[in-house]
């Protein structure tokens, strides 16, 4: 194990459904505030590789309601034998665009084998946090730090994992004017940036878990509704909440399929809410936007991932509406859309959207245009 590592996990060792009737309401609580409060740069000093664990060194510390600008890192081009600069050379990146960060993190940064491939910023800690607290991430703004990303796939990845015979790294540019991704002469993607890996630390029994499935505790759930405007919901296991970030996206479809998105550092700001007793009976992260509510399901099997989602959503509709499970299951089949987030990651996880606009009168929300 590097020194870097056992450092950080010494650091470790010493120092769902929530009512759902009051989720929507309670992200008024504190007024949106896009300002950043402070900003956390990603060095090999405030990350962590491949890994999530309670009790971290805090990478920085804030109070409820205020505001991050957080850098991330994304992992493609750090992995190989060759250093960042050299990686991306060879698909027509010049020095100068390579992030000083990625080099200094492939440099001073061990990954050990076996743990997760993400770098992950943090952990933020907030104060008065407690376990049994939710944690409400409010998605103010994505910054892109470079202009091209990779799209990285290979044997035994994805869902059709012999179709590849040998890895498949392709590097992508943007045209950030334009906001697209140029894929080929003759293909454009609009971007859409989010981040793969939210997450709070995990209870305290885990110690520490590889950063590639996600949880209960959010991680790598490469949910692409998680775009700016949005608002995540995590339990908290943890004093602190103790919020990881990484593994960022410029564009990704549902699924996921091959593996990885258009991977591509960015830089997001994030509003962090504590939310007192809200958590303890969140079985699972739930999500909303301005148009929808997203209650999500997680399993290593796909059809359980979708019981799962099926039973959040069943179990808000009653809650909210007072519907019946009859009227709830009812109004699921007729109404929601259930999607699958990624289908890559071991853990899998669907995702219902919920139109706001089934309700006569929806509660306001903090990004409604």
């Amino acid at each position: 194990m590097s020194t870097f590592l056992k450092r950080r996990v010494s650091g470790a060792l010493i120092v769902c459904a929530i009512a759902s009737l009051a989720l929507p309401a309670i992200a008024q609580s504190v007024p949106p505030n896009p300002l950043p409060d402070a900003t956390l740069r990603s060095t090999p000093q405030t990350v962590v590789w491949g890994y999530i664990s309670a009790d971290l060194p805090p990478a920085l510390t804030i109070k409820s309601g205020q505001t991050v600008k957080i850098d991330t890192v994304s992992h493609q081009g750090l992995l190989t034998k060759d250093d960042p600069v050299t990686f991306f050379g060879a698909g027509g990146i010049p020095p100068e665009q390579v992030l000083q960060d990625a080099t200094d993190i492939y440099q001073m940064v061990s990954h050990v084998n076996g743990l997760g491939a993400h770098v992950l910023t943090g952990p933020i800690y907030v104060e008065g946090a407690m376990p049994g607290d939710m944690l409400e991430v409010r998605i103010h703004k994505f910054d892109l730090r470079v202009p091209y990303g990779v799209n990285n796939s290979g044997p035994r990845t994805g869902v059709l994992g012999e179709l590849l015979t040998a890895p498949t790294p392709k590097i992508i540019k943007l045209d950030l004017n334009r906001n697209v991704a140029l894929f080929s002469k003759d293909i454009e993607v609009p971007l859409s940036p989010f981040l793969g890996v939210m997450a709070v630390a995990p209870p305290r029994d885990l110690l520490l878990v590889n950063s590639r499935p996600p949880s209960r505790w959010g991680g790598n759930m490469d949910l692409n509704k998680l775009a700016a405007g949005a608002t995540l919901y995590l339990p908290v296991f943890n004093p602190g909440a103790q919020f990881l970030t990484g593994d960022p996206h410029a564009v990704q479809g549902d699924g996921e399929v091959n593996g990885t998105a258009i991977e591509a550092s960015l830089s997001a700001t994030l509003q962090f809410v504590i939310h007192k007793d809200a958590g303890k009976t969140m079985r699972w992260p739930r999500a909303e936007d301005a148009a929808n509510y997203y209650p999500m399901g997680m399993d290593l099997n796909l059809d359980v991932a979708m019981q799962e989602a099926t039973r959040e959503t069943v179990e808000f509709l009653q809650q909210r509406l007072g519907l019946t499970p009859a009227d709830a299951y009812s109004l699921a089949s007729i109404a929601v859309d259930f999607r699958v987030a990624e289908a890559v990651d071991s853990t899998q996880v669907i995702y219902a959207a919920i139109p706001k606009k089934l309700f006569k009168s929806p509660p306001p929300y903090w990004a409604t245009p």
